[in-house]
């Protein structure tokens, strides 16, 4: 048994030690809201947060993290997420929506660190994350009015 913190609750999962984190939430967990991309790190649609860093769910083994405080989509409410979740949703940002939990992800950890991002910020913590649709321009925007939405709080 392998024993996690996921969003804020204790969970005991029955999973081989080498099971990835994400098929640990999606499959026995049904925390849907982790995509499924490529499998090797490289699209960002499986962004998770473990202890407040965005973090790749499809190669982390579960195992590894126990004792850890892993975040989900789901369990993402606090006020960076509120207002990151705002932003997405005034600018009307998902396309197909896809990529769009791990983009909210990195960028909810982007915002903790560093509150008011330049361009060059924002690129680099939201590089490893791709967009099918080519929403950049829109995620870009949603990142800024997400923090001019946490400077006015």
């Amino acid at each position: 048994m392998i024993q996690l913190t996921i969003n804020g609750e204790a969970r005991e999962v029955d999973s081989a030690d080498d099971t990835p984190l994400l098929w640990v939430l999606r499959d026995e967990l049904n925390l849907t809201g982790t995509k499924f991309g490529c499998g090797r790190a490289v699209c960002g649609a499986c962004t998770v947060h473990i202890d407040g860093a965005a973090t790749r769910a499809c190669i982390t083994p579960a195992k590894a993290l126990e004792g850890r405080a892993i975040t989900t989509i789901e369990g993402a409410t606090d006020a960076v997420a509120a207002a990151v979740k705002q932003a997405w949703v005034e600018l009307d940002v998902a396309q197909c929506g896809y990529c769009q939990p791990g983009q909210v992800m990195a960028t909810i950890a982007l915002l903790r660190v560093t509150p008011a991002p330049d361009e060059a910020g924002i690129d680099a913590a939201l590089s490893g994350n791709l967009c099918r649709c080519g929403a950049y321009p829109r995620i870009r925007a949603a990142v800024k009015r997400a923090a001019t939405l946490l400077a006015a709080e």
